[in-house]
């Protein structure tokens, strides 16, 4: 029975000082056993949270009594098992690295597409649809017709961009373009480069993939495969049920039950995409990780991550600081205070 709530969020506004920002949120996490990654940067917020349905409540609520954030959306799923090990919360220049921290995303963005509304746009033929992802994101699912640019990292979508608009290029002449990621993040920031290099009409699906499998029933749906999504759920289908893939724990790559039957697949050391990688010293050790996790699941406890009483030791001692911090400040007001 699921019993866990997952938030996928991301919103791109001026923050400033996100790096004050930073320890005050991950201590309201732990508190609430909240676990999962968030990213701050000067240009918004981006990640993914689990943990008891009111602790993720009450984490999204303290988010959005910023006024900055005050419109931040979500999308939610539940999973029966915790999908993260640990709680991050990381300073980044970039909440979705593109390598170009200069683009202001949210003043460029294209123009929004509802999931409703999306069938029609990609079945327009002078509309080229392109998927923002990496290649073994496309390689779980797409869109029917979808072009997939092949990045092995969205940070080689601008190189991909120059090369597609040159003749003969699928982007030659600036045509329309439907764009399209898994919770709509890569989306904005690549919609928005488009038009900082003169694409007018760019489009993006509203919500990502996760909001179209979430809305659109599997009978009118355009999508083939399972979504990818970065976490232990590792994807999902129509009605974000999750699907079948497990990961590689060597190398990431999603695997479907076909390819754990390869006999290059070794639970925890090695697969098909990266067999032949690693040198013995690091296979060992990855049998070695493997052997603690198996016993760690025997035992039922947890192998990978820090428990939650250390987040809450880490969250005392940040209060203990910012304690001390205060007294500090007042002891220097009072002296400045007094007649010399």
């Amino acid at each position: 029975m699921a019993q866990y709530l997952v938030a996928a969020l991301y919103h791109f506004v001026e923050l400033d000082d996100y790096i004050a920002l930073r320890d005050p949120l991950e201590a309201y996490c732990a508190e609430r056993d909240v676990i999962g990654t968030l990213l701050l940067a000067r240009e918004g917020i981006n990640g993914t949270i689990a943990g008891p349905e009111a602790g993720v409540r009450e984490v999204l609520a303290y988010l959005r009594s910023d006024p900055r954030l005050a419109s931040l959306v979500h999308k939610e799923a539940w999973a029966s098992v915790m999908p993260f090990y640990r709680l991050k919360v990381k300073l980044k220049k970039e909440i979705v690295t593109m390598g170009v921290p200069e683009l202001k995303t949210a003043e460029m963005v294209g123009d929004y597409v509802r999931p409703e509304d999306w069938n029609a746009l990609i079945e327009d033929p002078d509309v080229v649809v392109v998927d923002t992802r990496n290649d073994y994101e496309v390689g779980v699912g797409t869109f029917k017709n979808a072009i997939n640019p092949e990045t092995e990292s969205f940070t080689e979508f601008p190189d991909w961009v120059a090369e597609q608009s040159k003749e003969g290029g699928v982007l030659a002449g600036k045509p329309r373009v439907a764009m399209f990621c898994t919770g709509g993040i890569r989306c904005e920031k690549s919609t928005a480069y488009m038009r900082s290099q003169g694409f007018d009409k760019v489009y993006h699906l509203q919500g990502g993939i996760l909001k179209y499998l979430e809305e659109i029933p599997e009978e009118n749906s355009l999508w083939q495969g399972d979504c990818f999504v970065f976490d232990e759920r590792v994807a999902v289908g129509h009605g974000l049920k999750q699907g079948d893939y497990v990961f590689c724990r060597a190398c990431r790559m999603p695997l479907t039950a076909d390819e754990r039957q390869m006999p290059q697949y070794e639970e925890g050391v090695s697969c098909a995409h990266c067999i032949g990688s690693f040198s013995e010293e690091k296979l060992s050790r990855l049998r070695e990780r493997q052997k603690q996790t198996r016993l760690a699941q025997e035992k039922n406890l947890r192998h990978i991550g820090a428990p939650m009483d250390e987040l809450k030791a880490q969250k005392r001692a940040w209060q203990e600081e910012q304690a001390e911090l205060s007294r500090l400040a007042q002891e220097r007001a009072r002296a400045k205070s007094q007649p010399s």
